[in-house]
């Protein structure tokens, strides 16, 4: 007669468990908001944060709320009390000076105005006395982000008197470009498939998606591309406008706006016109239309996304029309809602006339000043497409008359795909602080992003997602630090690496220092190791045909000379490298006649650009007094050795941090070492075909043959 009720309590055991279990597997993100095991901190927080008073009623309001709800339950096990109007001692106030306006006695009316409408400002006053914490700014948007900054203080366990934060935006769009199909396949993604269920929208609004716009609002991201650049007609038409529309309301109070892709024969494979030259006034009137009824489902709708004349996606070209005039056929649909369109500079000749390095550059660079004022031309960080290492993208520093947006990649194509450590913001900030000197000394890719260079108002930074439907949103752990740190330095590209790695590992992970410091110098060293043991010394674009998994510098002989790994290496008996100066394709002339200078002497070029602008012997002597020979297998076996390391010293944090995840990132780390020497060997068996020499005392003898590792077919590699 008992057993029912032992049985019943073993489940609830069982629940209880799985529940905390759950909790660990990585949903949470950053926002895990674990338990101020301090108790000496922890009431010096409760001691701050008697009441929290907030006025008004709006959506985005209850969204703070409910924040602080969740975060003070987990952080301080207590629930906070909330009133409209009432200011105790050690308050939290979260107003804006239009609700309250005594705060312009603290803050003055110019310091509010620079502020905008996202900036927001922390401060710790004494309101008729009282001491309280202060966050506002200009509207309800710029509280939520006030209040996700202030939550990290305590995440980061970090000291909450004397505060005195201001935090404005530097780009004014922050978007996650995914490149997820109707059918829900991700396209270079590595965490599942899409996140977005179009077969239940727009009926049904998961819970998941809030929970993406919760995340993207904690780092600053206001806007999400739904759809691929790769675009699909469908989703332009009535039915699919909807469902999108339902995304938007859901997202609107995270201050999130909805974008799309755009595909640019939509007139003819929807709108059943025979053309789509965007000089045609019944294409103009059809684009004119289509934005109109998009608006009036979606009234905050952002704009659209366009990939054109670029890998088969129909444009311009098509009609014998520029990139302008395409682009602003859209700008122009757009501009009486507030609408922009945002114009991807991905664009190489159908057929390989010239080095594709140079071609985005000799498209867009005579164009500049002829785009509408709402469009921004979308750059990749480099000229080729996400390599491990690039230099900056000529066309940065090179269209002063025209916004030009940032593209990074965050999803891994290139670089190990899912199952990599690679902490990617690294990379970004590589990019970012570069000095283009298009203007002098100082004119950094950063100054060019967010507009202050050539004082430009519209501004932006694109992130290609890698979330997917994994319960951990980025299949390897370590993925979501990229998210993160995208989202951070979209807000301010000026910010460190390092401080947005320690606040992700604390928030995510542990406040602890050691774990702390062992997980930064891990995070710290991989973006090179990856370089290392993919493509050292300026090598780019060897991976695998098609599905760019693993190593294959012997692609050649394919219906493009610029989708081989031959084109761009060109080993051979005389050397390797590819002539980027001017006795070769002269792509170094793009830039800056200081830049140009100083790369073309491989004796000056920096050593991690090397082959990427000069073909060099074998016995070329580098700046160690090796030869480039050695220096390539060295760099290959020094990319193993740092996987190696980074196992070792992961392995030291089993005691840190729950199993789950422990194991779960030791699994990918072991699967990344495994390619990592999969790369090594199969280069350096290659190239040395070339070289005719042996290779050095501390590399690693190859385990297979090169024949072996050329027949290797892998299948079902995901992401395509």
């Amino acid at each position: 007669m008992k057993r029912p009720s032992i049985i019943l309590f073993v489940l609830a055991l069982l629940c209880l468990y799985s529940t905390d279990l759950l909790a660990k597997d990585g949903y949470k993100l950053w926002l895990q908001y674990e338990k101020i095991e301090n108790k000496e901190l922890a009431e010096s927080y409760l001691s701050s944060i008697h009441q929290i008073t907030i006025p008004n009623h709006s959506a985005t309001i209850d969204v703070i709320k409910n924040e602080l709800s969740i975060a003070f339950k987990g952080m301080l096990s207590t629930s906070p009390e909330f009133t409209e109007k009432s200011i105790k001692k050690n308050n939290i106030v979260i107003a804006t000076s239009e609700s309250f306006p005594w705060i312009g006695e603290f803050i003055g009316q110019n310091q509010l105005d620079s502020l905008g409408q996202e900036g927001f400002i922390i401060k710790s006053i004494q309101y008729k006395n009282q001491p309280i914490t202060l966050i506002t700014g200009n509207a309800d948007a710029a509280l939520l982000y006030g209040t996700f900054e202030f939550l990290k203080l305590l995440q980061t366990q970090q000291s909450i008197v004397d505060l005195n934060i201001v935090s404005v935006p530097k780009t004014k769009i922050r978007v996650l470009n995914h490149w997820d199909n109707l059918d829900r396949t991700v396209e270079r993604g590595y965490a599942g498939s899409s996140i977005w269920n179009w077969h239940l929208l727009p009926d049904h609004i998961d819970q998941q998606y809030i929970d993406y716009a919760r995340a993207n609002a904690s780092i600053g991201i206001n806007g999400t591309v739904l759809t691929n650049v790769n675009a699909n007609a469908l989703v332009l038409t009535a039915a699919y406008i909807q469902k999108a529309a339902a995304l938007a309301k859901a997202f609107e109070s995270y201050g999130i706006k909805v974008y799309l892709t755009a595909r640019f024969s939509a007139p003819m494979e929807i709108g059943q016109l025979k053309t789509s030259d965007p000089l045609d006034e019944e294409v103009q009137k059809w684009w004119n239309d289509k934005a109109a009824e998009i608006y009036s489902y979606i009234p905050n709708f952002g704009g659209f996304l366009v990939k054109a004349d670029s890998e088969g996606q129909p444009g311009p070209h098509n009609y014998g029309r520029t990139q302008a005039e395409g682009a602003n056929l859209l700008a122009k649909a757009l501009k009486p809602y507030g609408g922009i369109v945002m114009w991807r500079a991905f664009v190489y000749s159908e057929n390989t006339p010239d080095d594709r390095a140079k071609q985005a550059y000799n498209e867009f660079q005579p164009l500049d000043g002829e785009f509408e004022d709402n469009v921004l031309v979308q750059v990749k960080n480099g000229a080729i497409d996400f390599q491990p290492r690039e230099p900056f993208h000529p066309l940065f520093g090179a269209m002063p008359k025209t916004p030009l947006m940032m593209e990074f990649q965050i999803t891994q194509e290139y670089l190990g795909q899912g199952t990599h450590l690679v902490y990617l913001s690294q990379l970004y900030e590589e990019v970012l602080d570069t000095d283009t000197y298009s203007k002098g000394a100082g004119s950094t890719v950063a100054k060019i992003i967010d507009g202050s260079l050539e004082n430009h108002q519209l501004s932006g930074m694109a992130g290609v997602s890698n979330i997917g439907s994994d319960r951990n949103w980025t299949g390897n752990h370590f993925g979501q630090a990229n998210w993160y740190a995208f989202g951070k330095l979209a807000w301010n590209p000026y910010a460190s690496s390092e401080k947005i790695a320690e606040d992700w590992i604390a928030m995510t992970f542990s406040n602890d220092p050691k774990f702390i410091s062992t997980t930064l110098d891990i995070m710290s060293k991989s973006r090179e190791a990856v370089v290392n043991y993919m493509t050292p010394l300026g090598l780019h674009h060897i991976m695998g045909w098609d599905h760019h998994y693993g190593p294959a510098p012997w692609i050649t002989d394919k219906h493009r000379d610029d989708w081989t790994s031959t084109y761009y290496h060109q080993a051979g008996a005389d050397g390797i490298g590819f002539d980027r100066t001017s006795s070769g394709s002269d792509a170094l002339s793009q830039y800056s006649p200081s830049i140009e200078k100083q790369f073309s002497n491989p004796k000056t070029c920096p050593e991690k650009y090397l082959l990427w602008f000069h073909h060099l012997p074998w016995a070329y002597r580098m700046q160690s007094g090796k030869t480039l020979w050695e220096e390539i297998a060295l760099h290959y076996q020094a990319g193993v050795d740092q996987t190696t390391t980074a196992i070792k010293q992961w392995r030291t944090l089993e005691n840190s941090i729950d199993n789950e995840r422990y194991e779960h990132i030791l699994s990918f780390m072991k699967i990344q070492e495994k390619e990592a020497k999969w790369w090594r060997d199969a280069c350096l068996l290659y190239f040395q075909q070339f070289s005719k020499l042996p290779l050095p005392d501390r590399v690693e003898n190859p385990a297979k043959t090169l024949k072996e590792y050329i027949n290797y077919k892998p299948h079902f590699v995901p992401g395509i």
